[in-house]
């Protein structure tokens, strides 16, 4: 069952940190709030099975538009994280267990919202001896039973210190394997604490020396007070580690506590830094203001196909 939180003390662990007053948002990156049936249809469904989404625990600007195409990210293993990243909404605190049911639960949602591609997220549970790989890999398998023809992409947490986690994740065949370096390592120690840059890393490049022929993807935000070099090396280890699909997006301060936005990176940056990591090699490349890693994946992912297949005949 979905737990309530009293969104007053969302942040507690955040409370000792200085206020960081929000910047106004450019004209560029406001959207207008969800009105359409459609949205309603698809929030009263994931209400209706009891799941949690990463467009609401993660205050996600384009929830209007991807509910109102009936496409959601479902955040699995709780609404409860066990870290405190800098740049993050989601809360943090002890989580409970596992539900049992709720790989079921998900293949369910998948199947009636027909879903063509679906992302399957977590919050991290450093407190699990696997980190929830065991149960990523049931929520794979119960989609699959469910919903064969939807494609499966999962956002997984960096499962630190947890030997085994990775291979049984990618031994339940996901389409598509992503994980978020989200920033450079310079700002590793400031915005996500709890993580480590080359550990991250490694796990992108691990997945394929496991299964050369998974989709890996990694995303990063930007306005955090990165320079443009620091972007341009991460796109270098992205692309040493093989990784096929880039994501970058304006980060935006969810509350006071939280880390502040240093710049509001305009739209032709954006555009700059996509053709950069093209002329690097990455098969697929979404840049833009709002973009987020689960942002039109659906669409996205027939483009990663297209986008590999066309090399490999370019390469016979």
């Amino acid at each position: 069952m979905r737990i309530e939180i009293d969104h007053r003390e969302r942040h507690p662990e955040k409370s000792h940190r200085p206020d960081n007053p929000a910047r106004r948002k450019p004209a560029w990156i406001r959207v207008k709030a969800p009105t359409h049936p459609v949205y309603h249809e698809t929030r009263a469904l994931m209400r209706a099975n009891h799941l949690v989404t990463v467009c609401e625990e993660a205050a996600c600007p384009n929830i209007g538009e991807c509910w109102s195409q009936r496409h959601a990210t479902m955040m699995i293993m709780g609404e409860i994280c066990t870290r405190a990243c800098a740049f993050c909404n989601v809360t943090t605190g002890l989580p409970g267990p596992l539900a049992p049911d709720e790989p079921a639960r998900v293949a369910d949602a998948v199947a009636r919202l027909g879903l063509r591609h679906v992302v399957i997220t977590s919050v991290d549970r450093d407190d699990l001896a696997d980190g929830g790989a065991a149960h990523f890999a049931a929520v794979i398998r119960a989609v699959r039973a469910a919903a064969p023809a939807t494609t499966i992409e999962v956002l997984t947490p960096d499962f630190l210190r947890k030997p085994g986690a990775l291979e049984a994740v990618v031994e339940a065949r996901p389409d598509v394997f992503n994980h978020n370096l989200e920033t450079v390592p310079r700002l590793y120690p400031s915005i996500r604490p709890g993580a480590r840059y080359f550990q991250s890393l490694r796990l992108l490049d691990r997945v394929k020396t496991l299964d050369p022929t998974r989709f890996t993807k990694s995303g990063l935000m930007v306005g955090l007070g990165e320079g443009r070099g620091e972007i341009a090396q991460v796109m270098d280890d992205l692309r040493i580690a093989d990784v096929d699909f880039l994501t970058l997006g304006q980060y935006l301060q969810p509350t006071i506590k939280h880390a502040a936005v240093a710049e509001f990176v305009t739209p032709e940056e954006f555009a700059d830094y996509a053709a950069l990591a093209r002329a690097k090699g990455f098969l697929m490349v979404a840049a833009s203001p709002l973009t987020r890693s689960s942002y039109h994946a659906d669409a996205d992912f027939a483009a990663l196909r297209a986008a590999r297949e066309q090399r490999t005949a370019g390469m016979a």
